[in-house]
């Protein structure tokens, strides 16, 4: 059964780059036919998808944050990471990664989840 963990720091300041991880357990990243994505929820808002990585390495984005976000992969060490560049308090969130079986934005999609990880920007 796959496992994904999300790590990265829980404070981030304003205008600053959010960078997070997910390591993957029991699963390899690389394999047709799963899509690997990182997602958000807001406090009092609905989970949001960010964007995805697919299992060839094609990426696609959320468009309100094509612009700020990056996604990336390590197959080697089996991880795949999300970078937010110029983050404001509105990017404070449970940010979570996840693993479905189709590339996309809708958060309903994706099966397993990792347990989420508080992000708070704040100076």
């Amino acid at each position: 059964q796959v496992q994904l963990q999300e790590s990265g720091p829980g404070l981030v300041k304003p205008s600053q780059t959010l960078s997070l991880t997910c390591t993957v357990s029991g699963g390899s990243i690389a394999i047709n036919p799963f899509y690997w994505a990182w997602l958000r929820q807001p406090p009092g808002k609905a989970r949001e998808w960010i964007g995805h990585i697919g299992y060839a390495g094609n990426t696609n984005y959320r468009p309100s944050l094509k612009n700020r976000a990056s996604i990336s992969r390590d197959t080697s060490k089996n991880q795949f990471s999300l970078q937010l560049n110029s983050v404001t308090p509105e990017d404070t969130a449970v940010y979570y990664c996840a693993r479905g079986n189709y590339g996309t934005s809708d958060a309903h999609l994706y099966n397993d989840y990792g347990q989420g990880i508080q992000v708070t920007v704040s100076s």
